[in-house]
């Protein structure tokens, strides 16, 4: 396999339509309110993808360092795992990617805001700086989050509240205390495909002193926790359609309830914590399918 093969491969597209789903779900509010700004969405989603890739490449070379991706690691291999792409390389990746989407971020707030509101501008550019800084901290350098058990809520925070309630602000400018209800739902989902990755990689990462918090509650309680999660991300969701309901055709996201459903099943039966590798592109996509279905729920008519 070639560098830019084994970058690609780095960069995970298969977890980009989990990254989107946030910024799927805050423009369907933002055009159901009759908000619409093509732009601001192509933007909104470079910018998104970007970070995600960024998050993908930093979370390699973190976890490639540290010696966390051995040869006991389940899942695909990591590109400094391989031995394919040297640490230089890893990071020089990374900091091209930072700038590109820093530089996409930059062009998003002011398309959004230009010279309207400057209060707002330097909020969302603090914002985008954040998320950079939070994409590449997960797991690179000695005070990594994800080593010590915050990756739950760093995914929650981001992929959930900013990504949703800061697209629909970025269409709008103002805040609805609804659009919470669907931000956490999806960031309740993004943190149980975390929570599902953590639980497969449970023992390699306790050998590389990687206390996730599957590590530190153990499998039965990540389990638990697990349930907890992907069912109140399903009433959240509920508590949503029935504040805003206006016709039959918002009920559509309720089938993206279907394969959560059977995820859950699946998962309270796998008794081996590594089989449970297939799951998470599975929630994924169950994420991204409630992200379509919202969206076409609420503007299938507009």
């Amino acid at each position: 396999m070639t560098k830019i093969k084994t970058l690609l491969s780095a960069a995970r597209l298969r977890t980009l339509p989990l990254s989107i789903s946030g910024i799927i779900v805050g423009s369907a509010i933002a055009f159901s309110e009759g908000f619409f700004n093509g732009t601001i969405l192509i933007l909104a989603l470079i910018t998104t993808v970007g970070l995600q890739v960024l998050s993908n490449f930093a979370n390699d070379y973190g976890d490639g360092v540290k010696g966390t991706d051995n040869m006991e690691r389940i899942g695909p291999m990591r590109a400094l795992q391989s031995g394919i792409v040297t640490d230089r390389e890893m990071l020089t990746a990374i900091i091209i990617t930072t700038i590109l989407t820093l530089a996409s971020a930059i062009f998003l707030i002011y398309v959004s805001f230009e010279n309207r509101n400057f209060n707002h501008s330097i909020i969302f550019f603090l914002l985008g700086i954040a998320a950079i800084v939070a994409a590449i901290k997960y797991t690179v350098g000695n005070t990594a989050y994800g080593y010590r058990g915050y990756g739950d809520v760093f995914v929650f925070v981001f992929f959930g509240l900013v990504s949703v309630l800061g697209t629909y602000f970025l269409y709008t400018q103002q805040l609805s205390i609804d659009v919470f209800l669907p931000a956490f739902s999806v960031g309740l989902l993004s943190v149980g495909v975390l929570n599902l990755n953590n639980m497969r990689d449970m023992n390699s990462d306790k050998k590389a002193n990687k206390n996730t918090l599957v590590v530190k509650i153990g499998i039965d309680k990540a389990k638990i926790y697990h349930f907890s999660i992907i069912i109140l991300a399903m009433a959240f969701g509920i508590i949503y359609l029935i504040l805003n309901y206006n016709a039959a055709y918002n009920l559509l996201f309720l089938i993206s309830y279907l394969p959560l459903i059977m995820h859950l099943k699946r998962v309270k039966h796998t008794k081996d914590a590594a089989k449970l590798d297939p799951e998470l592109k599975k929630l994924a996509l169950s994420t991204f399918l409630f992200a379509i279905l919202f969206l076409l729920g609420y503007n299938i008519f507009l």
